[in-house]
C-alpha cells in the first residue's frame, strides 16, 4: 500500500514537472567551466538542463526530468558566514552558516541542518561518509536519505565536497529512491570524478 502511494506521488510529480514551462538551458556533453559562477569545472557524458532559477548566489542546478525527480546541485565557493542556500525565512528558520574553521566531516551535518530548516525535512540520515581525493585535493564523499513532510517520498542523495581557502565547494545528486536515483547515478559519478576546483 505504501509503495503504491509513493508511486502515485512520483507520477504526480512527473506531471507537475512536465507542465511547468521555464527558460532552462541545455548542458551538452563535454567540458563545462565556471559552474555556479566559480572555478568548478567538470565533463559530462550526457545532456542535462541547467535550471534558470537560482537557489543562492553560488548555486547552480542541473536536471534531466525536473528537480523533484533528479538534480545535480553545484555549490561554488560558499564563503564563511554564509548559508549554502538563499534563506527563505531568516527570522523564524535561519539557516546554518559556513564556519571559517569547518572541517570536512562537518559538511554532511551542515547539509542535514540546512535541509531540516529550509525544506522542513522531518527525517534525514547520513548513510555513509568517507574521505576522498578530488583532483589532488582532500574531500569527503557521503550518501544520505531523507523525506519531506510535504510529499512523503523517500529520496536518496550522494555528494562530494571540499574546502579550499575556507570556502565550501560541493556537488550533490538527489532523486526519489524508487527508479529515479539509480537512473542517473552513474552519470553523476562521472561528473564527480571529473571535477576540478
Amino acid at each position: 500500500m505504501m509503495k503504491m502511494k509513493t508511486n502515485l506521488i512520483i507520477a504526480a510529480l512527473v506531471l507537475v514537472q512536465a507542465g511547468g514551462a521555464s527558460a532552462n538551458s541545455l548542458i551538452a556533453p563535454g567540458e563545462h567551466k565556471g559552474i555556479a559562477k566559480s572555478t568548478i569545472t567538470t565533463t559530462t557524458s550526457g545532456e542535462w538542463n541547467k535550471l534558470s532559477r537560482t537557489d543562492g548566489p553560488g548555486v547552480e542546478t542541473w536536471t534531466r526530468d525536473g528537480d523533484n525527480l533528479n538534480k545535480v546541485s553545484f555549490f561554488g565557493g560558499i564563503a564563511p558566514g554564509l548559508p549554502i542556500y538563499k534563506e527563505r525565512n531568516k527570522k523564524e528558520a535561519p539557516l546554518p552558516k559556513i564556519a571559517g574553521n569547518m572541517l570536512l566531516p562537518d559538511i554532511p551535518t551542515l547539509l542535514e541542518s540546512t535541509y531540516r530548516s529550509q525544506y522542513q525535512v522531518n527525517r534525514m540520515n547520513i548513510d555513509s561518509q568517507d574521505l576522498a581525493t578530488i583532483n589532488g585535493k582532500q574531500a569527503i564523499r557521503f550518501t544520505y536519505s531523507y523525506m519531506r513532510g510535504e510529499d512523503e517520498v523517500e529520496r536518496k542523495g550522494e555528494a562530494v565536497a571540499t574546502i579550499i581557502n575556507k570556502k565550501l565547494y560541493m556537488v550533490t545528486y538527489e532523486a526519489p529512491a524508487i527508479y529515479f536515483f539509480g537512473k542517473d547515478l552513474e552519470d553523476f559519478r562521472r561528473i564527480s570524478q571529473n571535477l576540478k576546483f
